[in-house]
């Protein structure tokens, strides 16, 4: 994954059917849903919810699509509570998890913030990811740049990224290789989608 966020590769990992776009996507650029015992849908952001499976992409457009559109009821074929703000219910499910694997990284010593200790990883080349809030001076940004090889996260908020390390407005982090890395990358690249959009498909 570069600066952009886009993946290299959509060929590889298992696909399912987002219930919006009426297509198969793999299941790392979808979100889950269950219905649970009392008739509402639930988002499975971990993907280890009981039940069966209802796909949508994790894009804004496409939940709110299966919202207005009523295409939870109509796939689990019973009616079903759906909240009007799903969209917003997700975004804030998969930032949650977001900063919680970066908080996992930062107590393993996989990660660091702030301006010079990101910009010394940056040097020596032990960053693998370059995080940088999405409300952070855009001067202040442009003076580190995405690792060789590496990714970019840029469209959480400072107060998010100021919980993963337990103090206010961090602006800059990086995150070493390691399967958490992995894990940050791949759950704020669904993340993505709920704030920046890809818009590339028809409503």
């Amino acid at each position: 994954m570069g600066r952009g966020g886009k993946r290299r590769d959509r060929s590889t990992g298992p696909e399912r059917r987002c219930i919006a776009k009426r297509r198969s996507c793999p299941v790392s650029e979808l979100l889950r849903f269950v219905v649970d015992p009392d008739g509402r849908i639930v988002p499975d952001i971990a993907g280890k919810l009981p039940g069966r499976g209802i796909w949508v992409s994790a894009e804004r457009a496409a939940i709110e699509k299966a919202v207005s559109k009523r295409l939870f009821s109509r796939v689990s074929r019973q009616s079903v509570s759906v909240p009007e703000d799903l969209a917003e219910i997700v975004d804030r499910l998969l930032a949650r998890r977001v900063v919680q694997l970066i908080s996992l990284a930062r107590k393993g010593g996989m990660a660091v913030a702030g301006y010079e200790r990101v910009r010394d990883w940056l040097v020596s080349e032990r960053a693998k990811v370059l995080i940088q809030a999405s409300d952070g001076s855009t001067r202040g940004k442009s003076k580190l740049g995405t690792p060789r090889d590496g990714s970019w996260i840029g469209w959480v908020t400072s107060d998010e990224l100021g919980k993963a390390f337990g103090r206010p407005g961090v602006v800059h982090a990086a995150l070493s290789a390691g399967s958490l890395c992995e894990s940050v990358v791949s759950e704020a690249s669904r993340l993505k989608g709920l704030r920046v959009g890809r818009g590339d498909w028809p409503l």
